[in-house]
């Protein structure tokens, strides 16, 4: 059984830093594409960043690009996004996905992700 579960969510003023944390259990995260999404209220989730299973390519939102890395330790079957520079607007519930299947692009839509966390809310206030 796979199980993806994010933590490292909290309350952070703006211009701080925090790193989400997205530990995998039933499957390798150096097999698999691996993604972050966030859903802010009354908003659709949207991608954040993602990483490829060969962890040599990364790629993320306009939004978040120079602010946001995505990283993973191999050892830890861990998916890590360090999030810096943060604004108001980085405001949202964040969950961690990961596909089915080896892949050589990024992907950026939800349903190219088989496996999804609970999510964990960050909220960055002004």
């Amino acid at each position: 059984q796979v199980q993806l579960v994010e933590s490292g969510g909290g309350l952070v003023q703006a211009g701080g830093s925090l790193r989400l944390s997205c530990a995998a259990s039933g499957l390798t995260v150096s097999n698999v594409g691996m993604g972050w999404f966030r859903q802010a209220p009354g908003k659709e989730r949207e991608f954040v960043a993602g990483i490829t299973w060969s962890g040599t390519i990364t790629h993320y939102a306009d939004s978040v690009k120079g602010r946001f890395t995505i990283s993973r330790d191999n050892a830890k079957n861990t998916v890590y996004l360090q999030m810096n520079s943060l604004k108001p607007e980085d405001t949202a519930v964040y969950y961690c996905a990961a596909e089915r299947f080896r892949g050589p692009v990024i992907h950026t839509l939800q349903n190219d992700y088989y496996y999804w966390g609970q999510g964990t809310q960050l909220t960055v206030s002004s």
